[in-house]
């Protein structure tokens, strides 16, 4: 999954990476001018020769200095692209995902889009290089090495393969614990969006102190482990460094020894020059350098590999999703007709079996039956937010699927039981900005609702709908199901939990609507609002056949 995220900027990740090497190998030409330099200060023949080397040693570092920024440039924007797609990939998923999340509840979701795909940022800018530079730079020190002296290039063979093979051991347990601390954050993320959908309550039943002792230990088991995940990031550090420190201080002691003539052997020729030496010993920390700057990434790519896991385990899950795109469509043409030919859902492991019916343009029908028929599930087939588990909805003349879905839908008001609003002002929660008539405002009974609001259509409600009250929640989302004139409306409990006056508003707006033609489709318990319509049908309880009634 690692390597398929990074092949979407395949090319820019290798072009920064193959800059990072780049500058990674100007290192020996510049040691080898450091060398130089000092080599003429020990030998008496400094002047020009040491200025050119001074100049030449800059004139590298500045163009290091432009390849990694080059480099660091390209990985970050590669990075952001990468976390970016994949930000807009789950939430247009999960957008038209009608169950659960393969990982959990919206707040492992939340956190897998949120903090938890950050973690590929460090992954790509900056492990992705040092594994380029490990590949390359050690070899080309390495052969250098040999080419001055046997005896050192030894010494980076016998060293050098050490830090990999205790690296990948430290990484099995590294990538255990990142799994590990990003399940911890997912159920973290998870218990905190059900506890606030449920924060009225829990005030009310005094249950706040088992809250936050829950919370006290989620949070502290989240602590432990990643302090886990840092002791080992520390412990791949530290025997990185061990023998990293043990492999410079072996080179340093070779090279002194030689170059004061108390060992004879070790160097080709016997002895070693003065420039040999101070080159040498210039090479022997960057020889271990990418190894270091690799170490230092490792639980960078153990936290990504957790994250990719996730990922693929996210994508893999095949979850039901709404017909169509829930893009902006126009509207589907023909007359507004709905026909249901063998219709059946399975809720719960149990089956609900639909009427055939057919609903014909400005009818007005009521869905009947007690709680849990199955009669909201009913408005979301015919809306498209729900599959049929058998048989076919017919639109317009047209079979509901996901290529007329959006147009179908562009053609509905929709009023559910449970009021929902955009974190926007009143006016964007009704219409979307457009100014509100007062016709729609008189139909709907909210000229009363303005005047109390502090700025009146242009309070900011929040997502709860605060400031409103149940009823007038309830006339809110009725005044956004009638404000686009739809042909076709569908209302669930329209009326459920109002007082006397305000459900006859409601219905008296309701029934206005279908008198200028439009359908009206409403699931009801109230039985003066199923008087007034032209149709029942009556849902049965689940797993039974449900029936149909007609008023004369």
């Amino acid at each position: 999954m690692l390597s398929a995220l990074l092949a979407r900027e395949k090319s820019a990740i290798g072009l920064a990476s193959w800059l990072s090497a780049l500058s990674g190998f100007l290192w020996l030409p510049q040691a080898a001018l450091v060398a130089a330099t000092f080599s003429h200060l020990l030998l008496g023949e400094g002047g020009v020769r040491v200025g050119t080397g001074v100049l030449s040693f800059l004139g590298f570092a500045a163009l290091r200095l432009i390849l990694n920024y080059l480099a660091e440039g390209l990985l970050f924007r590669a990075g952001q692209a990468i976390v970016t797609q994949m930000r807009q990939e789950i939430l247009a998923r999960e957008g038209q995902n009608l169950g659960t999340s393969a990982l959990g509840g919206p707040g492992a979701l939340a956190a897998l889009a949120g903090e938890k795909l950050d973690a590929l940022l460090p992954y790509i800018t900056r492990y992705t290089p040092a594994q380029k530079r490990v590949m390359t730079v050690p070899f080309a020190i390495l052969a250098l090495a040999f080419w001055q002296s046997w005896a050192v290039g030894l010494v980076f063979v016998i060293a050098g393969p050490l830090i990999p093979v205790f690296m990948a051991l430290v990484g099995y347990a590294a990538k255990e614990a990142s799994e590990r601390q990003m399940q911890e954050i997912g159920s973290l993320g998870d218990l905190l969006v059900d506890r606030l959908a449920a924060l009225a309550d829990i005030r009310l039943l005094g249950a706040a102190p088992r809250l936050i002792e829950r919370f006290d230990r989620s949070a502290d088991d989240l602590r432990s482990r990643t302090m886990a995940v840092l002791r080992i990031a520390f412990l791949s550090s530290t025997v990185l460094e061990l023998f990293a420190a043990l492999g410079v201080a072996m080179v340093a002691v070779w090279v002194g020894f030689s170059l004061l003539g108390e060992l004879s052997w070790g160097a080709w020729g016997g002895g070693i020059t003065p420039w040999a030496g101070i080159f040498l010993l210039l090479l022997a920390p960057d020889y271990f350098q990418p190894l270091r700057d690799l170490s230092a990434a490792w639980h960078d790519k153990a936290a990504a590999l957790a994250v990719a896991g996730e990922l693929a385990k996210w994508q893999d899950h095949e979850a039901e999703t709404l017909l169509g795109t829930g893009a902006k469509r126009a509207p589907l043409s023909g007359p507004a007709t709905v026909r249901l030919s063998g219709v059946a859902v399975r809720r719960g492991g149990r089956k609900i079996i639909y009427p055939d019916a057919e609903i014909a343009p400005g009818q007005r029908v009521a869905l009947s039956g007690p709680s849990g028929a199955g009669k909201t599930t009913l408005l979301r087939l015919i809306a498209g937010l729900d599959r049929p588990a058998a048989g076919t909805i017919m639109v317009a003349g047209q079979p509901l699927s996901d290529e007329t879905a959006d147009g179908w839908r562009a053609r509905l008001g929709w009023m559910p039981q449970a009021p929902m609003f955009l974190a926007r002002s009143l006016r964007h929660n009704i219409a979307f900005g457009a100014p509100l008539s007062p016709d729609l405002l008189s139909e709907t009974a909210l000229e009363g609702v303005l005047k109390s609001l502090p700025k009146g259509d242009l309070t900011i409600l929040g997502e709860t709908g605060g400031g409103l009250s149940g009823g007038e929640a309830r006339r809110v989302m009725l005044a956004r199901a009638l404000a686009a004139r739809p042909d076709v409306v569908l209302a669930d409990e329209p009326t459920a939990d109002l007082d006397h006056e305000t459900a006859e508003r409601v219905t008296e707006a309701l029934l206005a609507l279908a008198e200028r033609g439009a359908t009206l489709i409403v699931a009801t318990h109230d039985p003066k609002l199923i008087a007034k319509m032209d149709r029942v049908i009556d849902v049965a309880p689940a797993g039974r056949d449900a029936q149909e009634a007609t008023h004369g």
